[in-house]
């Protein structure tokens, strides 16, 4: 008997051995009808429990039911390993045949009734060609063989066979791209909705080919068309970057035509300028006029060009003088003289600029400090700063004197004018405008002003011996009669005009300025030269004589007529 229950003789397979059926899945679990052991009753062995205190030990084994798993378990690992060297062999078409007509011959597999057979075997002989002694080393291993075909799988793991290739084409042809993008099936219908079921002919590959290829076609184009775009945006940039850093810049040629009012501001660099004239239509680019000026240095101003020009042509233009539509202010020029010029240059009534001033003087920035008098003849006199100003015609005197006062507010106010008053003994910041606008015009030459200025606060002195607190200067009369004239009269003569501005007259400084002092003015009268000078008078443009006394004074006149008789004969 093996341990299984039936002898080595050649009785009838029984259906409980376990290489009945499945050849050991299926048929190695007995039916559960029918008791293990071909029928023969299973021996019990009484367990003895080891006891823990009031518990039994539930993992003590009997050691019979011990040796029956380990002898199930090395029947188990022998099939194994049959198995593992079964899937290493390969197998022809013609076994593969074979074993599929058996596989139809035991219809049954799937049931268990039939016991499979290697091929070739006499059913009638109940080992399948078997040696007795099944599980030793001597038995025969039909899988071993390279004929032999693959062993039964289990029911749980068995699959279908492929279908072999009906032609050396499909057998190489490259597998169908599945995906979205290229076979253009999203899961969605003609509609735009996602279809759960299944499509007839096939699920959803029953649409059909020829709208997935036709989706997988406008795909590709698509991605063609934004890369060929991508490559042109690219290159396109790249053309305009290349002509920017070594193409030349764009241009016109010719004068141009046409008229254009152009307003330099003060400080523009060529770059800046470039850029105004390309927005006014003057130049085509920026950097036409930049190369052409060549670091050549624009004044700031207003300028009358043509429109179409090349950067060399507006170049030459802004250089000449007659295009320039430039108000110049000198240093020690009267209100009355800008208002006559700003009328000019506007092309408006004489008369319109002085008006708008007297009627508008609290509306052009004038500082807290200025017109702190009643005598003041003109409270703009002194703040119209002596500077370069665009004025052309289509501009409002109103904003033409407004830069020119933020412009005086500018220079002046970087000094604290009420504090350099009081040290220097005045009244207030007026009082230092108005000692700059004597210096200006009396001083005439610029090495003279701190002379000059020192001259001016002697005579203001208290304990003035010499003129009593009097300035005694020339240019208050002028600034009465509105002359430039060195022959003013006799002094007897000149006090008798009453005027708040006649020097000759009051004693102190004049209500307001007499003329718009330049910087170095100011500069001279906030820090004058030290020294005992009353008195001065310019023989040439080159030469100022100062004096103590006034003896001294009248010996310096001479000088001076003398000099005057020189130049006119």
């Amino acid at each position: 008997m093996t341990e299984y229950g039936r002898s080595s003789g050649s009785e009838p397979w029984h259906p409980e051995d376990p290489l009945y059926g499945d050849q050991g899945w299926g048929g190695q679990q007995a039916a559960a009808s029918q008791p293990p052991y071909g029928g023969q009753p299973q021996q019990q062995y009484p367990q003895q429990p080891q006891q823990y205190g009031n518990q039994q030990d539930p993992y003590q084994q009997d050691p019979y039911q011990q040796q029956y798993d380990q002898q199930q378990q090395q029947q188990y690992d022998q099939q194994q390993q049959r198995y593992g060297q079964q899937q290493q062999q390969q197998y022809n078409g013609q076994q593969q045949q074979q074993y599929n007509d058996q596989q139809q011959y035991n219809g049954a597999w799937d049931t268990g009734q039939h016991p499979a057979m290697p091929y070739g075997v006499d059913p009638a002989d109940t080992y399948g060609g078997r040696q007795p002694g099944y599980g030793s080393q001597q038995e025969a291993d039909y899988y071993a063989t390279p004929e032999a075909y693959p062993p039964p799988q289990p029911p749980g793991r068995r699959q279908a066979e492929p279908e072999p290739p009906t032609s050396d084409w499909d057998a190489e042809a490259p597998q169908e791209e599945t995906h979205p993008f290229f076979t253009g099936d999203d899961g969605r219908d003609d509609d735009g909705e996602y279809d759960d079921e299944p499509r007839r002919g096939g699920g959803r590959d029953g649409r059909g080919k020829t709208k997935k290829k036709s989706r997988n076609g406008v795909a590709c184009l698509v991605v063609s068309l934004i890369l060929v775009g991508g490559l042109g945006g690219a290159g396109y940039f790249g053309y305009q970057f290349w002509q920017g850093q070594f193409g030349a810049p764009e241009d016109y040629t010719g004068a141009g035509s046409g008229s254009a009012q152009i307003d330099i501001p003060k400080g523009a660099g060529l770059g800046e300028i470039g850029t105004i004239l390309r927005e006014a239509g003057v130049v085509k680019s920026s950097g036409a006029f930049v190369s052409a000026a060549d670091g050549k240095s624009i004044e700031a101003g207003v300028y009358t060009l043509a429109k179409g020009m090349s950067g060399k042509n507006a170049v030459a233009a802004m250089l000449n003088p007659a295009s320039r539509n430039n108000l110049i202010v000198p240093p020690g020029k009267r209100n009355s003289w800008v208002y006559e010029q700003i009328d000019k240059r506007l092309g408006v009534k004489a008369g319109t600029t002085k008006a708008v001033a007297t009627a508008k003087v609290k509306t052009l920035g004038l500082p807290d400090w200025a017109d702190d008098n009643r005598d003041i003849k003109d409270p703009l006199e002194g703040f119209l700063y002596p500077d370069t100003y665009p004025v052309a015609k289509g501009m409002k005197p109103e904003a033409v004197l407004q830069k020119m006062v933020a412009q005086a507010n500018e220079a002046f106010g970087k000094r604290d004018l009420k504090a350099e008053a009081a040290r220097l003994g005045l009244k207030s910041p007026l009082e230092v405008l108005t000692v700059a606008s004597l210096v200006q015009a009396e001083g005439k030459y610029k090495q003279d002003f701190d002379k000059v200025s020192r001259v001016v606060y002697n005579r203001l002195k208290p304990n003035n011996a010499e003129t009593v607190g009097r300035l005694e200067f020339d240019s208050t009369i002028n600034f009465i009669k509105s002359e430039s004239t060195l022959d003013v009269g006799s002094v007897d003569n000149l006090r008798k005009i009453k005027d708040p501005y006649n020097t000759y007259d009051i004693k102190g400084l004049p209500p307001g300025p007499i003329s718009n002092p330049g910087l170095d003015a100011f500069g001279s009268a906030l820090n004058p030269t030290p020294g005992p000078w009353y008195y001065f008078v310019s023989i040439t443009e080159d030469e100022t004589l100062f004096a103590v006394t006034n003896a001294e004074h009248e010996r310096n006149r001479k000088k001076y007529e003398e000099q005057q008789e020189k130049n006119r004969q």
